[in-house]
This record gives C-alpha cells, structure tokens and sequence, in this order.
C-alpha cells in the first residue's frame, strides 16, 4: 500500500440539506483526515466551488476529470451513487441502499438512470455498501461479484454523547419524514397506547420530505428540523427512541441513540438486525400492537444504559476510516 495516498470524494452532498449522505460524507472526510495527517482528503464538486465555463460545466462528463487531473487524485470515492463516467482512475461507489428502485420520486429516477449505467458498464473499481445485507441485494440485483462489493459500516458522530435532562416521558423519531420511514405505523402504536391511558406523547424532529403529510394524532408532536447541537439531549432523553423504517441501507439514528444510552425500538428488518443486535428491541413493520407493547415495556423496563453503549462502541470513525484507507490502497494495487 502507498505510504501517501491523494483521494478525492465526491462533495456534493456537503451542499445538501442535513442527511444520511451528507453526514457520511463529512464524517468520513474529517475521519481520515485526523487518522491519516499525511494523506491528502479533497472534497470535490461542482456544488461547493466555482467551475470554469466550457466543458467543465459538464461535471460528470468531463469537468469531474479535469478536476481530479489538477489535484493529482489517485482514486475517486463516488460518495453519493456516481463516479465519472470516463474511467481514467480507479473509483469507488458507494451504493447507500436500493431506495432509488423502489422510489418514484424525480431524484431517485436520475440516481437511478445514472448508477445503473455505471454498474452495467462495470466503470466503478469497487462498490462501498454500508450493510452487508445492502451489499447482499446489490450482488442480487445487479448480478454484481462478490469480490468487488465491500461492506464498511458507518459509526454516531463523537458528539453523540449522553445529556441528561428533567423532561416529561416522551417517544421520539427522528429522521426525514418521508414515505419508507412507516410512521403510520407509530401513529397507530400512539393511538393504542392512549386508549389504554397511557398518554405519553410521540415527539416527531426533522425535515418533512416534499408531497408527503405527516400523520397526526392528538399524541404526536411535530418539532420540526433541529438544532445539531440539540439532538443528544433529545435523543437521550427519550423513553424510547423509535425507526420504523420499511427499508434502509443502515440505520445511522439507531447507533445515535445507542450512544447517548437512549433506548431503541426498530423496524425488524434485515439491516437493523445487523445494527442494533441483541441491544435494541425489535416490532413488525406492519404491527402497530407490537410497537405499542414494546413502548410500554420500554416505559417500565429501560434497557441498560452500558448495552447501549456497548453495542455503539462496536462501531467508530476511526476504525472506518482505516477499513476505507485500506480499500483506496486495494484500488491501486
């Protein structure tokens, strides 16, 4: 493996609203660059600075290229679905999840268009999962080898640390409001439990997704986008802290809450398994009385705070940062 390495990610989604994407993307970025001062880590995109007119201005096509020319980058980590479509270094894709094929929506469409194309062309050196089970459907789907699919998983960001707080009870999701994160099913869990008299309130933060209407219940209250500075408290002091998902490609806000010691109810599906483990209890995607039962467990029998913690101490920056350092020297070997 090189001694120093000059890797270029793909910056776009620094410009983006907060997410999943975007907070991969920063983390690992600042992750290798403390963990690897000699190396040199470039954030590059058409979004964060200003490109020259021409055919730069086409970015994937040819801009993307020069760009990684004048830097001197040896590999190209796609962080968002996408490498260049000239192949003239080798390149990692990160494919996050398959949401693109199962969505319709007009962004899931040319992530589609464009990442299929990559993969059939076989352009990318090597495709990032975050799961193994995201790198399972990928060789699935996209009759992909094996060899060439590397699962590194993601890791809660340092400042995701217990804060302590007098509160009233409280359930919380926290994530994109959007139609795969299933809160029908936390509306009608909220609305059980309240028609036992257990009326402790549902708190739902962040960002609504275009088209789609929250539901509401006289239970659920709508905070909106939050503070970053903001979210270890009102994640550890959650009762529970509750993702329904359908579908994801990982479950970052599970290890979230595990790491400020809050308690954590997950959709069971193959990937929160993964995550989670034996630390966090499990509900039906379509079971509102399951998760209403696993509230109330949660309400009277808090799971310990040190299984919690544990299980996110399994995962760390650092240690993806190296799993990724090692991949980009792989590209190159």
């Amino acid at each position: 493996m090189p001694d120093q390495l000059t890797v270029a990610l793909d910056g776009t989604p620094l410009a983006g609203p907060i997410g999943g994407i975007r907070r991969f993307t920063d983390q690992l970025i600042q992750a290798l660059r403390a963990e690897f001062p000699d190396d040199n880590y470039i954030p590059l995109s058409d979004q964060l600075f200003p490109v020259p007119k021409g055919f730069e201005k086409r970015w994937w096509a040819y801009g993307l290229n020069k760009a990684l020319t004048r830097t001197g980058a040896q590999v190209f980590h796609g962080t968002d679905f996408a490498v260049p479509y000239l192949s003239r270094r080798p390149s990692i894709m990160t494919v996050h999840d398959l949401s693109p094929w199962h969505e319709h929506s007009k962004a899931s469409a040319r992530v589609r268009a464009r990442a299929s194309l990559l993969l059939k062309l076989g352009i990318p050196t090597i495709v990032h999962t975050p799961s193994e089970a995201i790198r399972e459907e990928v060789i699935e789907h996209f009759r992909w080898p094996g060899a060439r699919i590397v699962a590194i998983p993601l890791a809660a960001a340092s400042h995701f640390i217990p804060a302590p707080a007098e509160t009233e009870p409280y359930f919380l999701y926290l994530g994109t409001l959007e139609p795969r994160k299933n809160l029908q099913v936390l509306r009608d869990a909220i609305d059980l439990l309240w028609q036992k008299g257990i009326m402790v309130p549902l708190y739902l933060a962040g960002q609504v997704r275009d088209g789609y209407e929250p539901p509401t219940h006289v239970g659920i209250r709508y905070l909106g986008v939050q503070d970053e500075g903001e979210l270890p408290k009102l994640l550890t002091n959650a009762k529970a802290v509750l993702y329904p998902s359908s579908y994801e490609g990982f479950g970052l806000p599970i290890l979230e809450a595990m790491q400020c010691g809050a308690p954590v109810i997950a959709s069971d599906i193959k990937v929160h398994r993964e995550v989670g483990a034996a630390a966090a209890r499990y509900a039906g995607v379509a079971d509102p009385s399951q998760w209403a039962d696993e509230m109330e467990t949660l309400l009277n029998i808090p799971t310990p705070v040190e299984v919690l913690t544990d299980r996110a101490r399994h995962y760390s920056w650092r240690s993806t940062a190296r799993a990724f350092r090692e991949l980009y020297g792989r590209c190159l070997v």
